[in-house]
């Protein structure tokens, strides 16, 4: 009923909340009939990153996923996807994604760009809520987890969610090894 509790958090159902989320996510969240299925925390907008969250709540790495926007052009056309991958690893932008988006060279969007196109703060992008026929790559390792955090559009809250809700999500796709083991 997205009351969840994870380390220092808990949280209260979406749908109570709206105002914590961005409004493509709430938007989102809504037609899909998954704002009570979904919990929302409002944070300090300062420990909004991934790293932030994890050591102020005291969060195990893979409680957390990160969203990410990459893309490359095949023949003078622009081919975008948003990746998720648990904060333990990274999106494997190179072989992985290039290869699912068919294109020569695959890069993470500037970050004044990805705000613009997915209408979202930076350090909050969250797969929910993307512009319609967006690629969403899961690594399937994010669809295991019972209960995870990722951002909410903004960077003043977090949404926690079970994990096979992302892969549920329109255009999703789960993918084995789209994250890679981040190197220390």
């Amino acid at each position: 009923m997205g009351v969840f509790t994870l380390g220092g958090l808990t949280t209260a159902p979406a749908s109570t909340r709206p105002d914590l989320l961005a409004p493509s996510t709430l938007a989102a969240l809504d037609a899909l009939g998954r704002l009570d299925e979904v919990g929302v925390v409002e944070i300090d907008p300062d420990v909004s990153d991934t790293a932030a969250t994890r050591d102020r709540f005291g969060l195990h790495p893979a409680d957390l996923a990160n969203c990410v926007v990459v893309g490359g052009k095949r023949e003078g056309v622009e081919r975008i996807a948003a990746c998720v991958v648990l904060s333990t690893t990274r999106a494997d932008v190179n072989n992985t994604v290039k290869r699912m988006l068919d294109v020569r060279k695959a890069s993470f969007l500037p970050m004044d760009r990805a705000v613009e196109l997915t209408g979202m703060e930076y350090g909050g992008i969250t797969p929910i809520g993307l512009p319609d026929g967006w690629p969403v790559l899961v690594d399937s390792r994010v669809a295991e987890r019972d209960v995870l955090i990722i951002g909410s559009g903004v960077r003043r809250s977090k949404i926690l969610l079970p994990g096979s809700l992302l892969a549920d999500l329109p255009g999703a796709q789960l993918i084995d090894g789209l994250g890679l083991e981040a190197t220390v």
